[in-house]
């Protein structure tokens, strides 16, 4: 292969040498490989070998034996990440996206959860579901794990906390570092597993005793992997940060201190990301949102914006956050407390009488917040007309901003936007730090004027970077599967409802089902089916746009104080302003890696949840409580409690006397003699059989009375 330059060395791209192998028909060795692509200089050999080595790591290629090169599809060996099960076998989910691959307990004991290997499929069982061998380890996912220390005679071992690592770690005497039997320890591992032996560590820290205060919190920091520690040198990068606005940095903003902005917030709140100030025009309404400009404080290259790019989003437990910036920042310069200044970036939003946005304007801003409001007042204000307050109170503000949000609502449910009011459990402490009592955190129309100036901020910047084609990180939503859809409708048919739009049914048909079920009885039922039948949102540069919102194009702007993606949606705003060039950063790396961080911090705070609820329930066996099916599965019931939304397994081995048929379309378990039912949405009266810490698991048993199920006739 020519140079183009005298000094410069041109390799063989991937898809250059993947296509190479194609022709070949057959592995190949590093020498012929070189030669049919034309490499020949000592220096060329070197780095084609390295490319080569990274094909393999990242699973394209394998290397046999006799240090041949063949890609990996073609040998039916496949790369993917490992899925543990408590019950000892795995699957893996392949990088190409095609379906797991099971691996029986013999194969899946030389991995762990979350372990990169390339296994081959060996067969497929009798429903066409693929079954493999691990061929070989490329990455190990698990240097150190966080669980009890148990001892069993002579022998010590750590039982992992995290359910997916389904094998003890074995730890050698002498290396416990003092810990006692039942203790919860954090232990690195030594030597991984392979076929013939487990793994084995010692302990690295000894965390407390299993049931202390906030330990439920500490297991599921160290189980996720969620970076608490803040990086050597932040400190002489947070000294640098102003405690209050400097006149410099007053330089090219717009001067919006004289606008009476509000914050409306949660009565726990600690930041304040947002501010809102809206008025009446002679031709409709003006909205300002105000967004933290945390962006000017965190800098990319900086140590501050790597942590935060690193922890992507803050995780917010039930009575403590793992923030993703610095209280410097999160608490102080960069939230909107009130009567102080604050650095913003201000969206405005010009509607007309009808709700219509008619224009909308970004800029750099300096503001002051006058008040900061809770929702619980806010919506105890909505009812009355703004003749009822002072012309300066923020009162008055808030009831202009609740016209406009009612011509918002209306749009919204025009265009079909989902809308599904969850109810989210709210821990109350004692000073014990035991839960007293768990209550609902009920939305009301404070949350949702929030939440509906939050959209139409977020979809303006959305649109603005669309229009100026500028590279952004989308917010997007895919349209459902078409199996999830079929699968939806055949339920909704078996309940007297049905889902239009043929085999691409649009989110305004998903909306259609929701108002439909509004007013019956099975409503929690319906709406719970058509959650399960969407996807996860995630973050990309592709703008696909959002199915649930049933936008075209969407972003998160509003929150930059705890979510990476919104800083980078006002880096990218600043430098459309600015017309600077957009950075170098890889949008789809940055997308990948914001969604893992999003769904680690949710799957963390689940675990953490998970045990308070156990926790709470340890002192409730034998008690009866109200309770509605919440999920029907093939091996039993998961059933809700009404009053404190812990949820626990009735298993089918637990159902009245018969032989149940599992429905997984209908949603329901149905007796083969008797003809009883028990159907997702059903209410139960249960009773607490058995409660497991260590697993997050909860026993139900039908109660004696009243009688439990329905016949169907």
């Amino acid at each position: 292969m020519p140079r183009p330059e005298k000094d410069l060395i041109v390799i063989p791209s991937r898809e250059t040498i993947l296509h190479r192998l194609e022709l070949t028909g057959a592995p190949c060795s590093l020498e012929k490989l070189a030669r049919a692509l034309e490499v020949h200089a000592r220096e060329e050999i070197f780095i084609l070998r390295k490319r080569l080595r990274a094909m393999v790591r990242d699973g394209q290629l394998v290397e046999t034996r006799d240090h041949r090169y063949g890609i990996a599809r073609a040998m039916e060996i496949l790369a993917g990440r490992v899925i543990g099960h408590p019950d000892g076998f795995a699957f893996v989910r392949p990088d190409d996206g095609t379906p797991d691959i099971y691996l029986a307990p013999r194969d899946a004991r030389s991995v762990l959860h979350g372990d990169r290997l390339l296994v081959r499929i060996a067969g497929h069982d009798e429903r066409d579901r693929p079954f493999g061998a691990v061929v070989e380890v490329l990455e190990r996912a698990n240097r150190e794990v966080v669980g009890r220390y148990l001892r069993d005679g002579p022998v010590g071992y750590i039982s992992p906390d995290n359910r997916h690592l389904n094998q003890d770690i074995l730890v050698p005497a002498g290396q416990e570092l003092g810990a006692t039997h039942g203790q919860i320890v954090i232990a690195a591992i030594d030597q991984q597993p392979d076929r013939h032996h487990q793994p084995i560590g010692h302990v690295t820290e000894v965390l407390g005793e299993h049931m202390a205060p906030g330990m439920e919190i500490d297991i599921a920091i160290r189980s996720h992997q969620l970076p608490v520690l803040w990086p050597e040198g932040l400190e002489r990068e947070l000294k640098r940060v102003p405690a209050k606005i400097r006149k410099t940095d007053l330089e090219g903003r717009e001067d919006l201190r004289e606008l009476p902005f509000v914050t409306i917030d949660g009565v726990d709140a600690r930041d304040y990301d947002d501010a809102i100030y809206c008025r009446k025009t002679r031709t409709g309404f003006v909205l300002y949102v105000a967004i933290a400009d945390v962006a000017h404080y965190v800098r990319p290259g900086t140590l501050l914006d790597a942590a935060a790019r690193e922890r992507g989003t803050s995780v917010y437990f039930p009575a403590r956050v793992i923030p993703m910036l610095p209280e410097a920042l999160s608490n102080g310069i960069c939230s909107l407390n009130p009567d102080v200044e604050r650095l913003a970036m201000v969206c405005e939003l010009r509607y007309d009488e009808a709700g219509q946005r008619q224009k909308v304007r970004f800029c750099n801003a300096v503001i002051r917040s006058r008040a900061r409001l809770i929702y619980e007042e806010v919506a105890e204000w909505l009812d009355k007309p703004e003749s009822a307050w002072p012309a300066d109170a923020p009162q008055r503000q808030v009831t202009t901003a609740y016209a406009l949000y009612q011509l918002l609502r209306a749009q919204r449910e025009a265009r079909g936007a989902l809308d599904i009011d969850t109810i989210e459990p709210r821990f109350i402490f004692n000073d014990a730090r035991k839960i007293a009592r768990i209550e609902a955190r009920q939305r009301n129309d404070a949350h949702r004027l929030i939440e509906e100036f939050m959209i139409a901020a977020n979809v303006a910047a959305a649109e603005h970077l669309v229009r100026h084609r500028r590279p952004a990180m989308f917010r997007v939503h895919a349209q459902p599967e078409a199996e999830k859809a079929d699968a939806l409708r055949q339920f909704l048919g078996s309940v007297g409802l049905g889902l239009g739009g043929g085999l691409k049914p649009v989110a305004k048909d998903f909306a259609r089902v929701l108002v439909a079920a509004k007013a019956r009885p099975d409503r929690n039922l319906i709406e719970t089916v058509v959650l399960r039948s969407l996807k996860l949102a995630v973050y990309s540069p592709e703008n696909v746009g959002h199915f649930g919102l049933g936008l075209e194009s969407y972003a998160h702007f509003t929150s930059p104080i705890r979510r990476y993606p919104d800083l980078l949606i006002h880096r990218a705003l600043k430098q459309q302003l600015l017309r600077q060039p957009p950075p170098a950063d890889d949008l789809v790396v940055l997308g990948e890696h914001c969604s893992m961080t999003e769904r680690r911090a949710d799957d963390a705070t689940r675990d953490a949840v998970a045990w308070l609820k156990c926790e709470y329930m340890l002192d409730k066996v034998g008690e009866t409580f109200a309770g509605i099916i919440s999920a029907v599965t093939s091996f039993g019931l998961f059933v809700q409690l009404e009053e404190s939304f812990v949820e626990g397994l009735i298993h089918v081995t637990g159902l009245p006397d018969d032989y149940y048929h599992f429905d997984p379309v209908g949603h329901c378990m149905t007796g083969r003699r008797s003809h009883r039912e028990y159907r997702l949405g059903q209410r139960l009266q249960v009773t607490v059989a058995r409660v497991n810490l260590d697993e997050r698991k909860i026993d139900f048993a039908l109660a004696a009375s009243p009688p439990a199920g329905k016949r169907r006739r």
